[in-house]
């Protein structure tokens, strides 16, 4: 099992359900309905190198809470469910629908370096997070003086391009923005 950059981080096992092997999916697929009946996935541990992991097939899902239940093939105990626990849920991206003009995947966002028209460069991505808003870009600068992070929220107001081919997220941001 080979698992390339074609593949996304759509969400993480929890917990377990019942007795037949269903788990508790923390979902950061934006829709719920991006985990469907018949889907490959493979699930890895969070720290384990990119071509590892195993492949299931989605043979039910159901929502819980803010996340999903999930039947994989194969996973039909209570036992077999709860080793998966902890573990990342990835799916090929070519599964998926195409994503729709100035829309991104998070993990592609990860890692870009960040411009701001009157500051220069802030850093790189770290990490993102939803709200009930705008889903923000936490991008940190780790120079001499310590690590410093910047809280952007994905507005149009604030980010101006994303460009994934030269990795580079250009924002304008109001004076102040940024604290001294």
């Amino acid at each position: 099992m080979v698992v390339s950059d074609t593949w996304l981080t759509i969400g993480k096992v929890t917990g377990v359900h019942g007795l037949k092997g269903n788990l508790k999916v923390w979902s950061w697929a934006q829709s719920p309905d991006t985990f469907t009946q018949g889907l490959v996935v493979v699930l890895k541990n969070e720290d384990a190198s990119p071509g590892t992991g195993r492949e299931y097939v989605i043979t039910q899902t159901g929502r819980y809470k803010k996340g999903v239940l999930l039947t994989l093939d194969g996973v039909n105990t209570r036992e077999a469910s709860e080793a998966l626990v902890g573990k990342l849920v990835l799916v090929d991206k070519t599964n998926l629908p195409d994503l729709d003009e100035d829309t991104w995947y998070w993990e592609d966002l990860i890692g870009l370096t960040v411009v701001d028209t009157n500051e220069g460069e802030l850093g790189k991505v770290e990490q993102l997070f939803p709200t009930g808003a705008d889903d923000i870009l936490v991008v940190t600068d780790k120079t001499s003086q310590g690590k410093q992070e910047v809280l952007i929220p994905m507005n149009a107001a604030f980010v101006k391009e994303i460009n994934l081919d030269t990795r580079m997220i250009t924002t304008e941001l109001p004076e102040g923005f940024i604290p001294d």
